[in-house]
């Protein structure tokens, strides 16, 4: 699942600036149901990268059973720290 797929399909847009308040809402609770409900790893890791992005994905061990997967979100979560930290400096 493409970054832009996934803008388009929860937000309407690839553009969250353009995104409403309520839109943002609406969006990541959709995204957040079918989070529960997908069975693929890929999608399942592109949609909780995007919510952790939005500060709204599940705790790691709710989101993720196999320690890989988590280890894997962890190990994204540490570069997105870091790439952020880089643009403050």
């Amino acid at each position: 699942m493409e970054f832009d797929d996934q803008m388009r399909r929860f937000f309407g847009t690839d553009d969250l600036g353009a995104v409403s308040p309520e839109g943002l809402a609406s969006g990541i609770e959709h995204m957040r149901v079918e989070f529960g409900l997908e069975t693929d790893k890929g999608r399942r890791f592109a949609m909780w990268s995007l919510l952790y992005m939005l500060s709204s994905a599940p705790d790691l061990d709710v989101a993720f059973k196999d320690p890989g997967d988590r280890d894997a979100a962890r190990t994204f979560m540490d570069l997105l720290d870091k790439a952020n930290a880089s643009d403050d400096s």
